[in-house]
């Protein structure tokens, strides 16, 4: 079975490691999500690809869901010492290296897709890993910092990404401000409305070599857990994505982050509401629409929401979706899976 999986970070690397143990004789293909991208101390960091070969490969570290395992922070602290920033983003020592290793690859001239299978000859993650683009897109969000911030000051160059708000953002009071996603998530952690989300570069962006020929050869094609704007949202915006995956004539399931009316992790509601979308299962499955998606999971506790979605046009099925431990990942992988043959047959 040839599975294509977009992923984001932590829930879509548990998701992998789940869906390996359902069907540990598949032939996986990870499109992984680069717009959480960000050039830090000079160095190229790619978070959720990272955190998809460290969960695989067995180097995560389990308690944060990020970074390595048996991780220290000395080389942070020395930066830190030296007024060095920013302080709000957590590279350990042992992470260093793989962004090290990561921006000379890249100055010498390779593409993000060849270092990243790179990268991957180490950690052995057990799938074909691709980043969705190997040009830049970074994800920006608009806020209205408060007075004070230290973020906050006057908006200066030009288009989104330069620190200028887009027109038409909301006013508010305060400094408003375009900054990266990254700072939104890490430094505010979401404490701030989103008046906007932006992924800079994805329009003029190409799908990286392989990403277009895995969707075509798929026997199926799995949206997991992950947040629906920033992670698999940033992928559908790269130019010709969505479109092969709409034309793939493969079944196309996706597994709802809401569970109860709350994101299952992280803070994906205030991005939500940023494109004008409910925290529900049901408006994120009408968000990627019946002409990208055949099937949703929905939680248990989201069972009342299995009539609308299917209204909509997408078959739906309430099942527990909880990742509390491997076993648990795997019993909704098979889920998933399930309801992709029931798709495929109908």
């Amino acid at each position: 079975m040839r599975i294509v999986v977009l992923a984001g970070g932590i829930g879509g690397a548990r998701f992998l490691r789940g869906l390996k143990r359902a069907v540990p004789d598949a032939d996986i293909t990870v499109i992984g999500n680069t717009g959480d991208d960000i050039h830090l101390f000079g160095l190229k960091v790619c978070p959720d690809l990272d955190t998809v070969m460290y969960t695989l490969g067995g180097g995560i570290d389990e308690e944060r869901g990020w970074g390595r395992t048996d991780e220290s922070f000395r080389l942070k602290e020395e930066l830190a010492a030296y007024g060095v920033g920013p302080e709000w983003f957590g590279l350990g020592d042992r992470d260093f290296a793989t962004h090290i290793v990561r921006t000379q690859m890249l100055a010498a001239g390779y593409p993000l897709s060849a270092v990243t299978e790179a990268l991957c000859d180490r950690w052995q993650p057990g799938v074909r890993m691709i980043p969705m683009t190997d040009d830049r897109v970074e994800t920006h969000v608009a806020v209205t910092l408060p007075d004070g911030d230290p973020a906050a000051g006057p908006s200066t160059g030009s288009g989104a990404g330069a620190g200028e708000t887009p027109p038409g953002s909301a006013a508010g009071s305060g400094v408003r401000k375009v900054i990266h996603f990254q700072e939104y998530w890490v430094r505010l952690r979401a404490s701030v409305p989103a008046e906007a989300v932006v992924p800079v570069g994805a329009e003029q962006a190409k799908p990286a070599p392989g990403v277009l020929e895995a969707i075509a050869a798929a026997d199926v094609i799995l949206f997991p857990p992950s947040n629906p704007v920033v992670s698999i949202g940033t992928i559908l915006a790269v130019p010709g994505i969505r479109e092969a995956i709409a034309e793939a004539g493969v079944p196309v399931v996706g597994l709802s982050p809401i569970v109860g009316d709350a994101p299952v992790r992280g803070m994906a509601d205030k991005v939500l509401a940023a494109v004008g979308v409910e925290s529900t299962a049901w408006a994120v499955a009408e968000h990627y629409g019946s002409g990208l998606l055949d099937g949703w999971l929905v939680d248990t506790v989201d069972a009342t929401n299995v009539e609308r979605i299917e209204e909509a046009g997408i078959r739906c099925r309430a099942v527990p979706l909880m990742m509390t431990d491997v076993d648990a990942t795997a019993r909704m992988a098979r889920e998933a899976l399930a309801l992709a043959e029931e798709v495929r047959t109908v």
